[in-house]
C-alpha cells in the first residue's frame, strides 16, 4: 500500500542522513508552505550575521599601523598596500563580510520567494532552493578561507594592546 511505501521511505532517510523525519499531518500545508526552507535559510543568514560581525571586528582590531586599533597583527597574504606603507590589507575580513551580505540577501530573497505561490503551487521553489544552496556554499567556502588564511596566523600584538589599555 501506498502508507507501507512511505513509512519505508521515512526509515530509509532516518537511516541514510541519521535524522529524525516525519510524516507532516496536513499535506497541502505542507506542499504550499516552505517553513522547513524558510528556518533553514534564517539561520544560514544568523550564521552569517555573526561572521560578518567578527570579520569586522577582526579587521578594526588589526587597523594601522599608524592609526587605528593595532591590537591584532594580521597575517600578510597579498603585498601590502599600494597607499600606505606597512600597512597589512585586511582582504579576508573584506572577503567573508561580501559574502556575508550575499548571504543575507538570498535569505531576503527565500522568504520573498516562499509568499509568492498560488495555494498549493509554488514555481518559485527552483530560486528558493538555489539561493539557499548557494548561501550555503558561500559561506563554507569563505569559513575555509578565513581559517586557513586568516585565524591560523591571527596573533596578538600585547605590546600595543598594554599601551591601549593604558591610555583609555
Amino acid at each position: 500500500s501506498n502508507d507501507e511505501v512511505v513509512e519505508e521511505v521515512l526509515i530509509n532517510l532516518e537511516k541514510s542522513f541519521k535524522l529524525p523525519f516525519c510524516l507532516s499531518n496536513n499535506h497541502f500545508a505542507a506542499l504550499s508552505g516552505h517553513q522547513a526552507i524558510m528556518t533553514t535559510s534564517g539561520h544560514i543568514a544568523a550564521l552569517a550575521a555573526n561572521l560578518n560581525k567578527m570579520a569586522n571586528d577582526i579587521r578594526l582590531l588589526g587597523s594601522g599601523p599608524r592609526c587605528g586599533f593595532g591590537e591584532l597583527i594580521l597575517p600578510v597574504n597579498e603585498p601590502g598596500s599600494s597607499i600606505m606603507p606597512g600597512k597589512v590589507n585586511p582582504t579576508q575580513c573584506e572577503a567573508m563580510t561580501m559574502v556575508c551580505l550575499q548571504v543575507q540577501a538570498n535569505h531576503q530573497l527565500v522568504l520573498s520567494a516562499s509568499s509568492s505561490g498560488q495555494l498549493e503551487l509554488n514555481t518559485y521553489r527552483p530560486v528558493i532552493i538555489y539561493n539557499v544552496l548557494q548561501s550555503i556554499d558561500l559561506l563554507t567556502t569563505a569559513c575555509q578561507s578565513f581559517k586557513t588564511l586568516l585565524l591560523e596566523g591571527l596573533m596578538i600584538n600585547n605590546t600595543q594592546v598594554e599601551l591601549n589599555l593604558e591610555r583609555s
